[in-house]
């Protein structure tokens, strides 16, 4: 077949109907992407149901091999998925290239892990045995930001645990991953990976499906709550990361100079577009102009444009939806605060917006209370660190937050007392598939990557044996 095709069972088939993935980046056409109906989705888990009895007692090293082989395929390909993911998602191609060697990373790490049988107690009077069960049939809903790397957060350990999986991309980023389907369609057996497509308008039906026995949704919180409600009636597992609007603590004994680019990484990779981006940014009063200077300076140097083009730093917004959002954040936030760097719209087709920083700005604006998930920074000013902190865990997000200090015994001491999932000192955004990551509050249940993410995928089931 030609073109892009869903998978269902083990076949490449054509969607009930099609529709248009735009490249953000020239607002055009890019391709004429399958779209599923709510009977192909229907298909799809029933083909992921029967093939889950005898792939769940498939051997653990089998599993292993064939995620292996899915990391060598994907990595055998890196230089024409990575093409395909900046044209619809509009990160320069640098990043998406390293996007998708990551992927095959996630997959070798996870294919690295086992579940042993843990011994609980082997007494004269008993043995209890605790197993990790796989769960049955996994709904994977995948974002547009990373559509890759997060899809190596569910893949990998959904199958290593003994699930079959059924696998939805978002609308504006489906190519990248119906191509990898159409490479490892023959990797596994037929039904143990699909993957359908929709216009989001079958995450309900795919999350309330009773053949379904987890979730794992990476995506906002608005639509992680309606996620956790289609899930109650049946009492499924999920797992959810959701949004965030981590805060990052820059104390006085830093120097503006050398923090300022680790900083500005941080909060504008992938053109701001990161759930555990640094959104908020408070530095104290010592060191807060010649920081402000640093970040707009930054700013203003940055290159934006095609991400297929080279020298591009940062691309467009994925999707004109968030692209009319952040502007409004910004245009609010010339009114709450002072913009010196960006704050303007090129003349030019797609969704790019320049690099923007905000300062002289406080707690009330939108931009510092919710989550812009663009390139654009409010920098706030504070004198005391236990006010920035109480300032920083006054949200109700709670996915990462970070600490820059000198001193590391002092950042330890204030990064304690933030509340999120993960607390970086001198760092912010670092994820490593060998470490657990994952929310507080609303930013989320559950964790992914690491062993304790593999366990997520499956049931624990307690043996308790009465000896003679």
């Amino acid at each position: 077949m030609s073109g892009y095709n869903l998978l269902i069972n083990g076949e490449l088939v054509l969607g009930a109907s099609t529709m248009p993935v735009l490249n953000p980046a020239t607002e055009e056409v890019l391709a004429d992407c399958p779209r599923s109906s709510e009977e192909q989705l229907n298909e799809a888990v029933q083909a992921a149901k029967e093939a889950f009895s005898s792939w769940s007692q498939t051997k653990i090293e089998d599993r292993k091999e064939i995620v292996s082989k899915i990391a060598d395929i994907v990595e055998a390909n890196a230089q024409e998925l990575a093409q395909i993911l900046t044209e619809e998602q509009g990160k320069p191609i640098g990043d998406a290239t390293g996007e998708v060697y990551g992927m095959a990373a996630f997959c070798r790490y996870f294919a690295s892990l086992d579940l042993p049988v843990k011994v609980i107690e082997d007494s004269d009077g008993r043995k209890v045995e605790a197993h990790h069960a796989p769960l049955g049939v996994v709904g994977a809903i995948v974002p547009w930001n990373f559509p890759l790397i997060l899809l190596a957060f569910k893949l990998p350990p959904a199958l290593i645990a003994g699930n079959t999986i059924v696998i939805k991309p978002a609308p504006t980023t489906p190519l990248s991953t119906l191509r990898v389907a159409e490479l490892i369609k023959d990797v596994a057996p037929p039904g143990v990976i699909n993957v359908i497509t929709d216009l989001n308008d079958l995450g309900a039906a795919l999350t309330a499906h009773p053949d379904v026995r987890k979730i794992s949704f990476t995506g906002s919180t608005a639509t992680g709550a309606k996620v956790m409600a289609g899930a109650a009636g049946l009492l499924k597992r999920i797992t959810l990361e959701l949004g965030g609007n981590d805060a990052g603590i820059v104390l006085n004994d830093v120097d503006p100079k050398e923090a300022a680019p680790k900083l500005f990484n941080s909060a504008f990779q992938n053109t701001g577009q990161v759930c555990i981006a640094m959104k908020r940014l408070y530095v104290h009063e010592d060191i807060y102009d010649e920081m402000c200077d640093e970040l707009a300076l930054l700013a203003n140097e940055t290159v934006i444009g095609n991400g297929l083009e080279q020298g591009t730093k940062l691309g467009p917004l994925n999707n004109k939806m968030q692209f009319d959002k952040v502007k409004e954040l910004i245009e609010e936030a010339k009114s709450d605060g002072n913009v010196i760097a960006g704050g303007e719209v090129p003349d030019q087709p797609g969704y790019f917006i320049r690099p923007t920083i905000v300062r002289d700005i406080e707690e009330g604006s939108r931009l510092v209370d919710e989550e812009q998930f663009g390139p654009v920074l409010p920098v706030m000013k504070f004198s005391d660190e236990n006010d920035a902190v109480e300032r920083a865990n006054a949200t109700q997000w709670g996915l990462g937050g970070s600490v820059w200090s000198s001193d590391l015994g002092r950042a330890y001491e204030l990064a304690e007392k933030m509340e999120a999932g993960t607390i970086w000192i001198n760092k912010h955004s670092e994820l490593d598939p060998t470490i657990p990551f994952g929310g507080s509050n609303q930013s989320g249940l559950g964790k992914e990557l690491g062993a304790e993410g593999l366990e997520e995928f499956t049931q624990l089931k307690i043996i308790n044996m009465a000896k003679a």
